[in-house]
């Protein structure tokens, strides 16, 4: 499954000449946490990421902007809220699955949302609080009012574009109790679900969807199965309510498109194009990069993520496969075969950090790939976010060492 270590890696991109790392956040270069809150970056990773300017953007759900966006964090770091917009050392890219782009001075922009779904999504969080405080009594009858509102309030991730719900607060509170912890999951899917409904009743019908992470995959109608907890793999801790379109598939396209755009002036998919016009399906999405994007115009790609998963199916039929990076990752390796380019998956350790997740330490890869997989990971970092900022920062140091 893995072809090369992060030492053969380093010496494969200092001299790319048209390279971009397109690079997921939490649990790649921000390690995974119960409270986002609480969540860091390193300054050295905000500087490496300047150096790294024209090869490499950010592709996330998360958000940049917002008092839980990753824009804060960078401010953080730099210790400095001014110091990023003026020295251009946000993370360019998009976020909040592709709907939400920036450029480095944190200019943010919506490509293809409406005010009416803007303004949808503004009453999400209160609603989520409200039926959470109708709904968790009953599973945890034990919390005061008192915890309760704290335990929702941790919970309800009050995002612009893509509020979330968050279990791990209350999964720490029982972290051995599967049955219960799935009983959470089955609360949260239904409570999602009545937001959906909510969305169809107010004339919302196909402006959003639920993201699940990490999920097994899509069922049959395109919905994201929810993983459910099992013993030391909590399974599904969040899911996000999301603008339909707004898939990492569509994102790195978007990318491209714009890579290709600030190199040679001409947007090969179109000025406009965004998440919310671009294809969903996959085999479509390669399909409009073979047709409008030449061979000698698609960069040197290398797509790093941490969230991968495979189960093998209860009721049999082979494996459930999912997470949140899977589908960008595996469209990266198929622009690399079609292109015949040496395009590059690493999937970073992102069990490290608090929340139980599958381990790449033993090697076996069990709950994250399987032998019938077809995504191959050429390099795999066991030491997790921390191995993956060193080597980002040494990679920038030297290209930027070799630029005349």
């Amino acid at each position: 499954m893995v072809g090369m270590d992060l030492a053969s890696l380093h010496q494969e991109l200092v001299a790319s000449p048209d390279l971009l790392i397109v690079q997921d956040l939490d649990g790649v270069c921000i390690p995974l946490v119960k409270n986002p809150l609480s969540r860091s970056l390193s300054a050295d990773y905000v500087h490496a990421a300047a150096r790294l300017r024209g090869s490499f953007v950010v592709l996330t759900n998360g958000e940049h902007e917002g008092h839980r966006g990753v824009n804060r964090l960078v401010e953080k770091a730099l210790g400095d809220s001014e110091k990023a917009r003026s020295q251009g050392l946000y993370l360019p890219g998009l976020a909040a699955g592709g709907v939400q782009l920036q450029d480095e001075f944190g200019n943010v922009t919506h490509p293809g949302v409406s005010e009416a779904e803007i303004s949808f999504l503004a009453s999400v969080p209160g609603r989520m609080k409200a039926l959470m405080c109708s709904m968790l009594p009953a599973l945890m009858p034990e919390l005061s009012d008192q915890e309760l509102s704290v335990e929702v309030d941790l919970a309800v991730l009050d995002t612009q574009l893509s509020p979330t719900i968050n279990l791990n607060h209350l999964f720490s509170r029982i972290p051995d109790d599967v049955a219960h912890q799935r009983r959470l999951q089955s609360m949260l899917e239904s409570l999602m679900q009545q937001l959906m409904a909510m969305a169809v009743s107010e004339g919302l019908h196909d402006s959003f969807f639920l993201h699940v992470a990490p999920n097994l995959g899509r069922d049959p109608l395109g919905c994201e199965r929810l993983k459910p907890a099992v013993k030391r793999d909590v399974g599904s801790t969040d899911i996000q309510f999301m603008l339909r379109g707004a898939i990492k598939e569509a994102g790195l396209l978007v990318l491209i498109n714009r890579h290709i755009a600030a190199r040679t002036g001409t947007a090969p998919l179109g000025e406009a194009f965004n998440v919310r016009t671009a294809p969903n399906d996959h085999e479509a999405l390669l399909a409009l990069c073979k047709q409008r994007i030449p061979r000698e115009q698609m960069p040197h790609l290398v797509g790093v993520g941490d969230t991968v998963t495979s189960t093998i199916n209860p009721s049999g039929g082979g494996w459930l496969r999912g997470g949140s990076d899977r589908g960008f990752l595996t469209l990266l390796q198929e622009l690399g075969c079609s292109y015949k380019r040496p395009n590059r998956v690493v999937l970073v350790d992102s069990s490290g950090g608090e929340v139980d997740r599958p381990s790449l330490t033993d090697g076996s890869l069990a709950g994250i790939s399987d032998p019938e997989d077809p995504l191959h990971f050429d390099v795999c970092i066991p030491g997790g976010p921390e191995a993956y900022v060193n080597w980002f920062i040494a990679l920038s140091e030297t290209r930027t060492e070799l630029t005349p």
